[in-house]
């Protein structure tokens, strides 16, 4: 009886750490690989893809297309006073550096929390 006990928990367990890592953008972006990723759980999500795009989720929800100007008001929408907010940002690899900064600066001027997505490295 135990042992079945302990088969339910691991499951449990493991349900629950594979379902966080799971990326909720459905705009296909090759993202940098990374030895280690974060555990912050965002309330949006931010997506650059290889053609310089510029997208905004909120929550689970589908990306729309946005602006670097627009970026702010839409973000603020799901802040809702809370004051730990997260932004994933889900850039392509291919995306250049100063493309990735202007999103930095945007979310440091409005006092937003950037969290740099990443993949796991590809086993050898």
């Amino acid at each position: 009886m135990s042992s079945m006990t302990d088969i339910i928990f691991l499951l449990l367990i493991f349900f629950m750490i594979t379902s966080t890592m799971v990326a909720p953008n459905a705009i296909k972006v090759l993202l940098p690989q990374s030895k280690k990723q974060t555990t912050v759980k965002a309330v949006s999500h931010v997506v650059i893809d290889k053609d310089l795009n510029l997208y905004v989720g909120i929550g689970n929800g589908k990306e729309t297309p946005t602006t670097l100007e627009a970026l702010p008001r839409t973000i603020s929408k799901a802040m809702n006073d809370s004051t730990e907010m997260f932004v994933s940002l889900y850039a392509d690899e291919s995306v250049p550096y100063r493309n990735i900064v202007e999103v930095l600066n945007v979310a440091n001027e409005n006092h937003f929390k950037m969290v740099l997505a990443t993949r796991p490295p590809e086993k050898k």
